[in-house]
C-alpha cells in the first residue's frame, strides 16, 4: 500500500467524521430551537389564561383547554430534551440533575437509578 493510499484513506475518514459532527450540530440546534418555541408558546398560553380568567372567570372549560395545551407542549419538550441528551451521549439524573454517561444505569453522584428511555424521565 502506497503512502498516497494511506493519506487518501485518512482524509476520507476525517471527512466522514466532519460530516457526522456537522449533522449532529445541526440536529442539536434544531431541537434547541423547537424547545425554545414550545417554551415561548407555553408562556403565551399562561398569559391567555390570565386574560381569559380576568375577563370572564366563569369560563372554566376554556381554561381547561389551555391547560391541556400546556401539558401537551411540556410532553413534547420532555421528548426533545431526551433526544438532545441521547445525541450528546448522556442522561440526566432525576434525583441530583447531574449529567451521567449514557452507558451507566445508576448515577455516580447520588446513586439514583437513571432513566432507560424517555418515558422514565421525570
Amino acid at each position: 500500500m502506497s503512502i498516497f493510499n494511506k493519506i487518501g484513506g485518512v482524509a476520507s475518514d476525517v471527512s466522514r467524521n466532519v460530516n457526522e459532527k456537522t449533522k449532529n450540530i445541526s440536529d442539536t440546534s434544531n431541537l434547541k430551537r423547537k424547545i425554545a418555541y414550545e417554551e415561548e408558546r407555553i408562556m403565551e398560553i399562561f398569559a391567555d389564561i390570565g386574560r381569559t380568567y380576568y375577563k370572564t372567570p366563569e369560563k372554566v372549560d376554556e381554561l381547561k383547554a389551555y391547560c391541556e395545551d400546556i401539558d401537551t407542549r411540556k410532553k413534547r419538550i420532555k421528548k426533545m430534551r431526551f433526544e438532545l441528551q441521547t445525541m450528546k451521549g448522556v442522561k440526566i439524573c432525576p434525583n441530583c440533575q447531574s449529567e451521567v454517561d449514557e452507558k451507566f444505569q445508576f448515577c455516580g453522584v447520588c446513586g439514583a437509578k437513571l432513566p432507560a428511555n424517555e418515558d422514565d424521565v421525570v
